[in-house]
C-alpha cells in the first residue's frame, strides 16, 4: 500500500458505520472543511480529510503550495498525468485503510471540491470495489481520455453528486456539466445541481449535500 497521508480525522462515537473521504482544493488543506462536518447530519460516520503533498504550481507562479497535481496551463488539459497518477495512489491508500479499519467500501463516500472533486472522480470511478458513492463539487474530469479504458466495472452503478455554481470564476460550470455527462448512464444514480454561486460551496448547496449522503447512509451513520 503506498504511504498513507496526513489527514484531519473526526470520528464518531463508537465504532463507525461508515466513511467520507473528502478532498480539498488547490492551495486548501484538510482544515478546509472540517466545519461543516457537524451541519451534515452523520453521527455515525467517521469523516477524513486529507492534506494534499505541496508542490509548485505552475499557473500560480511555480509557488509551492498544497495540491493534487500540478496545472501547467487554463483551460482544461494542463493537469500533470504524473502528480495525477501519484496522488491518485495516494487516494486510493486512504481508501484501503478504511477497509482495513473494518469499513466496508459499500459504506465510504468519496468526495471532494474542485481539484479534489476532479481527483474524487478520478479515483472512484477506477476502484476496484464499489463504493457508497462519489460526490464531485465544483469540480471537471481529468484524464477523460483513459476513462473507458481505465474505470471498473465496480463503481458502474455507484450514485454521484455533481454540484456547481453558475458564476465560477475559475472552473467553468461547463467542464462540471461534461464530467457529469461523462458519468450518467441508465443504472447509475447520477444528479447535477446548479447553484447561483462562484467557486464555493453555499448553504443551499450544503442541503443538498446532506440530503445527499442521508440518502446514501441512510439512519445508520
Amino acid at each position: 500500500m503506498a504511504e498513507v497521508l496526513p489527514c484531519v480525522e473526526i470520528d464518531p462515537p463508537g465504532k463507525p458505520e461508515g466513511a467520507v473521504v473528502w478532498l480539498h482544493g488547490l492551495g486548501a488543506d484538510g482544515h478546509d472543511f472540517e466545519p461543516i462536518v457537524p451541519l451534515l447530519g452523520l453521527p455515525r460516520a467517521r469523516f477524513v480529510f486529507p492534506h494534499a503533498p505541496s508542490m509548485p504550481v505552475t499557473i500560480n507562479g511555480g509557488m509551492v503550495m498544497p495540491a493534487w497535481y500540478d496545472i501547467r496551463a487554463i483551460g482544461g488539459g494542463g493537469e500533470s498525468e504524473a502528480d495525477i497518477r501519484r496522488s491518485a495512489s495516494l487516494v486510493q491508500a486512504l481508501l484501503e485503510r478504511e477497509e482495513q479499519r473494518g469499513v466496508s467500501p459499500s459504506r465510504i463516500v468519496l468526495a471532494g471540491f474542485s481539484q479534489g472533486g476532479a481527483m474524487a472522480l478520478h479515483v472512484g470511478t477506477r476502484y476496484p470495489r464499489a463504493l457508497l458513492g462519489i460526490m464531485v463539487l465544483s469540480g471537471y474530469e481529468v484524464l477523460a481520455g483513459t476513462r473507458n479504458v481505465e474505470e471498473t466495472g465496480a463503481n458502474r452503478s455507484t450514485p454521484m453528486l455533481f454540484c456547481h455554481g453558475t458564476a465560477d470564476p475559475l472552473v467553468p460550470i461547463a467542464a462540471g456539466r461534461l464530467a457529469y455527462e461523462a458519468h450518467e448512464r441508465p443504472g447509475r444514480p447520477a444528479e447535477w445541481h446548479p447553484f447561483s454561486m462562484a467557486h464555493e460551496v453555499s448553504p443551499a448547496e450544503l442541503t443538498v449535500i446532506r440530503q445527499w449522503l442521508a440518502a446514501r447512509f441512510g439512519r445508520t451513520a
